[in-house]
């Protein structure tokens, strides 16, 4: 009796989401807040929770950002998302982006002069995914404050999925915020 071979199973896939579709799940109460979520390449992330050391951290960069583009036509946006292309809604600590708040009723911003990212737990996902993200999108400068290790970490010059320029600073070197003309000591920085 002939058999019949049967084609092998095939694995799983993983459903990527659009942005479109992850902020209908948003307006749909299907994920709120308390979710602590954002969108990165089409996946649905869980974020970590945050401390109060990260919180104050993070408030205490944008206060310190804000006195460099007071004279600008610029914002920055503490903990809000940006969005990246069709499948990426990340939720960086800071991010310098141009215009006022209001003009962003309808559509998160699509891209930063800056992202900022506070790493304590998140170190290696800064590095990695979130830095492929922000590169992907053409975000021109990215900063990783890391506080384990005491220096903030400079990507500028976005290429593909990286950034071809990478700087690694230390106390007391000073960092020039994009498209500003005055040092802040990278000792403002950290804690």
């Amino acid at each position: 009796m002939p058999t019949q071979t049967q084609p092998p199973p095939s694995a799983p896939t993983l459903r990527r989401w659009t942005r479109a579709e992850y902020d209908r799940m948003i307006e749909a109460g299907i994920l709120g807040p308390s979710d602590h979520c954002e969108l990165l390449e089409g996946e649905i992330v869980t974020q970590m929770p945050q401390g109060s050391r990260h919180s104050a951290i993070a408030g205490h960069l944008g206060d310190t950002l804000r006195a460099f583009y007071r004279t600008q036509e610029c914002v920055i946006r503490v903990q809000m998302p940006l969005a990246l292309g069709g499948r990426s809604e990340p939720e960086p600590d800071l991010a310098v982006v141009r215009g006022a708040h209001m003009d962003y009723l309808d559509e998160h911003p699509t891209t930063a002069l800056l992202v900022v990212e506070v790493s304590d737990t998140s170190l290696e996902y800064d590095r990695t995914r979130k830095r492929r993200v922000y590169a992907r999108a053409g975000i021109p400068e990215y900063w990783i404050v890391n506080l384990a290790e005491e220096r903030v970490e400079v990507y500028r010059a976005p290429s593909g999925e990286d950034y071809d320029d990478e700087e690694t600073l230390r106390p007391p070197a000073p960092i020039t915020p994009p498209e500003t003309d005055d040092d802040v000591p990278v000792a403002d920085l950290l804690p």
